[in-house]
């Protein structure tokens, strides 16, 4: 007499919702590879510089006490955001990882110069709002709010050596790729 033997194995013991069974948890993020060793290059600097003082902006300057001050922390707060999320597209391997039609150097190279040339508006409002001969606030909040402004002078400086640098990699992958 033969015996006929089927070994079934069961790759999920325990079943989940309808529709997941081969979803395995620890294969969602296998794209995530995380990159400290950017923040070791010169650009990965100049971005957490630019976060450092995009903080001390906000921490000299609020709250806004003269209109010009909030266009500086408008400024100051989409300038954070945008680069922690640039940040975090380098932090992730982001850019490696997502294969979108998107020119990454170039997208960030406008954003990296628009943010530079917001800033640069954003700081001379900044200090031209506080440097006049204004009695309404004491010299303390004044002085403060200078500092923002000179921060935000500094900060301008920071994006626009970010701008070249990226400028610098974009004319490097075009002459490249060709």
């Amino acid at each position: 007499m033969t015996e006929t033997v089927i070994n079934v194995q069961n790759q999920d013991p325990k079943p989940g919702k309808p529709g997941t069974e081969n979803v395995n948890v620890h294969n969602l993020f296998t794209w995530v590879e995380i990159n400290y060793n950017y923040f070791k290059t010169l650009p990965g600097i100049l971005k957490l510089a630019q976060l450092i003082i995009g903080i001390i902006c906000l921490a000299l300057a609020s709250p806004a006490r003269l209109p010009g001050t909030n266009w500086f922390l408008f400024v100051v707060i989409i300038s954070f955001i945008a680069t922690a999320i640039w940040s975090f597209i380098y932090l992730l391997s982001i850019r490696e990882a997502i294969n979108f039609p998107i020119n990454w150097i170039l997208t960030e190279f406008f954003n990296t110069l628009l943010l530079a040339v917001l800033y640069m508006v954003a700081f001379i409002v900044q200090i031209s709002a506080w440097s006049s001969n204004n009695r309404t606030y004491n010299s303390y909040y004044k002085n403060l709010n200078i500092f923002a402004g000179i921060f935000g002078l500094i900060n301008v400086v920071v994006y626009a050596a970010g701008v070249y640098l990226i400028f610098n990699d974009w004319k490097k992958s075009r002459t490249t790729s060709q």
